[in-house]
């Protein structure tokens, strides 16, 4: 099982540097960043792929992803030549996450369309064709709804083959449907009762195209509430943290990320947003990854 942090994005560089290379050096996978254009009024928030790039160049060994990209903000051909050359950057480390995007008033903001739900999802169900494509062979025609490509090429290649295409989210109908045709490896934010539901119905999915469910690995994102004042997490139990809330001591929450093992996740993505300061988050990952994770 791989343990991975996802970013918080409305930092300064610096510090989200300090805290990416302190997660290499002390055995965590992979580093995620989010894909957004704006945080709260006032709050910074750095474009995803330009600092995945900056990371790439400044921290070794450990995967570096989108959780996830969303597809309306970028043409589909173009994030691909961006993951392909970033994959290059990196030496091989890239997982390229993409969704459907959801945040309404991001799209208003920028003047991007935002469509309906349903063409949200159709448009990356042909997206995914298109990254695939272009990724694997060395000229591609594709004639969809939504996107074209006539003789299109895309050099250099991806270091890895495959380049690991991850696809966010839940909807159980549309969303998983595509992750089971496209996906690489599948992500949502979920307890381990949601995961096991939702894997449920991936392997449906796949069973339904003649896939082998297997050839998909799943990974689950959480936020991580940990400690050993009893009265604080009591507290934090009886609030509503929504779906992948982690909260308890040490040792509940090993018990936690076991059962997430069990339940067949191959990786488990610590949000780091509500972990505090630097110098708190960097303390409550080294907690984790040595007293839970023990490395």
């Amino acid at each position: 099982m791989r343990f991975s942090v996802c970013l918080k994005t409305h930092e300064p560089f610096d510090d989200l540097v300090e805290v990416a290379n302190h997660a290499e050096r002390t055995g965590w996978d992979g580093l995620w960043y989010t894909d957004h254009f704006h945080a709260g009024p006032g709050e910074p928030r750095p474009e995803c792929w330009i600092t995945l790039a900056a990371l790439a160049a400044r921290v070794p060994r450990v995967r570096i992803g989108s959780l996830v990209t969303g597809n309306t903000f970028r043409h589909p051909p173009v994030l691909a030549k961006m993951a392909a050359t970033l994959d290059h950057i990196s030496g091989g480390r890239v997982v390229l996450g993409l969704g459907s995007a959801w945040s309404e008033n991001e799209h208003r903001q920028y003047g991007i369309p935002y469509y309906t739900v349903a063409e949200r999802l159709r448009r990356l169900d042909e997206a995914c064709a298109v990254i695939k494509l272009l990724f694997n062979q060395p000229v591609s025609d594709f004639n969809g709804r939504y996107y074209q490509l006539e003789r299109a090429t895309l050099e250099p290649k991806p270091v890895q083959d495959p380049l690991p295409l991850m696809i966010g989210g839940g909807g159980e109908k549309m969303t998983l449907r595509i992750t089971a045709k496209h996906a690489d490896e599948w992500n949502i934010y979920g307890t381990v009762a949601t995961m096991k539901h939702k894997m449920r119905i991936l392997d449906q999915h796949c069973a339904d195209i003649g896939r082998d469910p297997r050839e998909i690995q799943r990974s689950a994102a959480a936020a991580l509430w940990m400690s050993e004042d009893k009265a604080f997490i009591d507290g934090m139990k009886r609030r509503d943290r929504g779906q992948g809330a982690m909260i308890g001591s040490v040792e509940e929450i090993r018990e936690v990320v076991g059962q997430y093992a069990d339940a067949g996740v191959d990786e488990l993505i610590i949000a780091d947003y509500n972990l505090g300061s630097k110098s708190e988050r960097i303390a409550a990952m080294d907690t984790f990854i040595r007293d839970v994770v023990g490395r």
